[in-house]
């Protein structure tokens, strides 16, 4: 079931955003629970004191109080998967919105046709993440990462280290070994020596690639323009 929290402090505008919402969940057909915020308080709250999970939020950024610039932000540490989708009537804040890794930025002069997309497209991605796991198993441990977790794996002599949200786990199996073993198209090598999960880059920017975590891992310049196809042919299949 997927959880979703709007908020926005005008109360006709939270109700045309749930509807909206609503109305695409159900052509989509997923299970879902919608939580609405008149407050950017309550919802602050909710997650940081109260522990409450969301999958999506659709964040109003001009509030009293917290804005949703702010909440974006504070939030981070407690829902670092989160989607989150931004409806403003200012277009100067895309670019922060960027910078805080927002899924998606809704103008609300145009909201009846681009909150639909961007709330199907953000369903999409999240189930794209679900459910996957690499098991790593020795004789004297059995660890499961999700790949939604999996940040990059990097060679190191005969072993592979791999880095996710929880920390780094190395496994004794070369580079191409796990890549095979993964099987999926969101991982790709920028380089010989490295494998990076297509779903937290951020962006391509100087030959470097900026992760969602505050990374930049560099891409050999053999690998630089297939990089660059692989990332718009994946989102572009996806989203």
């Amino acid at each position: 079931m997927l959880h979703i929290a709007i908020c926005d402090d005008d109360s006709s505008a939270l109700a045309g955003n749930k509807e909206i919402t609503e109305r695409c969940l159900a052509q989509y057909g997923s299970a879902w629970k919608i939580s609405e915020y008149g407050t950017s308080d309550n919802l602050l709250y909710d997650i940081t004191d109260d522990s409450f999970f969301f999958d999506l939020i659709l964040l109003d950024i001009e509030m009293p109080g917290n804005s949703g610039m702010d909440i974006a932000e504070k939030i981070k540490p407690y829902l670092p998967n989160v989607k989150i989708i931004f409806i403003t009537s200012h277009i100067e804040y895309a670019i922060d919105a960027f910078e805080l890794s927002i899924f998606r930025y809704v103008p609300k002069n145009d909201i009846d046709k681009r909150l639909p997309a961007a709330v199907t497209d953000a369903v999409k991605l999240i189930e794209l993440e679900e459910g996957r796991v690499y098991t790593i198993q020795t004789n004297s441990r059995l660890e499961k990462i999700p790949y939604k977790e999996i940040y990059h794996i990097e060679r190191d002599g005969k072993n592979a280290i791999i880095s996710y949200s929880g920390g780094s786990s190395k496994v004794r199996k070369s580079l191409q070994q796990v890549f095979g073993e993964l099987d999926a198209e969101e991982f790709i090598f920028i380089d010989r020596g490295c494998i990076v999960n297509i779903i937290h880059i951020m962006q391509v920017k100087d030959g470097m690639a900026v992760l969602k975590n505050g990374e930049s891992l560099p891409i050999s310049r053999t690998h630089l323009q297939e990089v660059k196809v692989q990332i718009n042919n994946y989102w572009g299949s996806h989203i």
